[in-house]
């Protein structure tokens, strides 16, 4: 059987004497598509960012396939659009775009640019400074930047905020796409329709312990409510 696609084991994360992060263990499997749920608070956030080896946890282990969170070569392979969204304003949606490409060695990187500029609906702002942008802009010009070097890992957090429907749809359909490639897909988000539409399997969290893992169901597709009253 291969690796697991990301496994954490054990681990807890501290903010002073704060358990955010309380004794998490879990696999994901290649090629699914994982909904971390969870209400506000939950340790969500807190949990993605260690993955992505944007932090570091107080105990435990993470890994990446065979390597680890934190070793460039892990990062290379994760695709991230975080609250942050990684966006510099004052460079234009292409420059931006750019700096990532060069980042990833990305082999035709203005083909690229140009690909992903016209599917997100940015061509015809490309030259337009990213600080000028609305929210919903600087989201799909995340959503680019994140599957620009087709990642075997994306992490999502919140990515259908301040998407429009033309937005929501493409979001949903590079999810699809990404599954049929066999990539693995970490997706947190409060819109549990569009979430629980595109996951296969679900893990809850309820201040910072695992409530829940296990595979997505129609049911939980139509009745996600209840099945939140039974698992907080």
């Amino acid at each position: 059987m291969s690796a697991p696609a990301i496994s954490v084991r054990e681990v807890w994360k501290y903010f002073g004497d704060f358990p955010a992060v309380r004794d998490v263990s879990f696999e994901i499997g290649r090629g699914t598509i994982t909904a971390l749920l969870g209400r506000n608070g939950a340790g969500k956030t807190t949990l993605l960012r260690m993955i992505a080896g944007l932090s570091r946890p107080s105990r435990g282990e993470l890994q990446l396939g065979s390597a680890g969170a934190n070793p460039s070569g892990g990062r290379a392979r994760l695709g991230v659009i975080g609250h942050g969204q990684w966006i510099y304003d004052d460079l234009t949606a292409e420059e931006n775009l750019q700096f990532f490409a060069s980042l990833y060695g990305i082999a035709d990187p203005a083909a690229t640019i140009s690909r992903w500029l016209e599917s997100t609906g940015l061509a015809n702002f490309r030259h337009t400074r990213a600080g000028e942008y609305s929210r919903g802009m600087r989201q799909r010009l995340a959503i680019a930047r994140a599957f620009l070097h087709e990642p075997e890992i994306l992490l999502l957090d919140e990515p259908w905020t301040a998407l429009d429907d033309r937005a929501i749809d493409l979001l949903s359909s590079l999810l699809t796409g990404a599954h049929q490639k066999q990539r693995t897909v970490l997706v947190c988000s409060h819109q549990l329709t569009e979430t629980l539409q595109a996951a296969t399997h679900l893990l809850v969290l309820d201040r910072g312990r695992l409530a829940f893992a296990g595979e997505n169901s129609d049911e939980l597709k139509t009745s996600p409510q209840s099945f939140y009253q039974r698992v907080l």
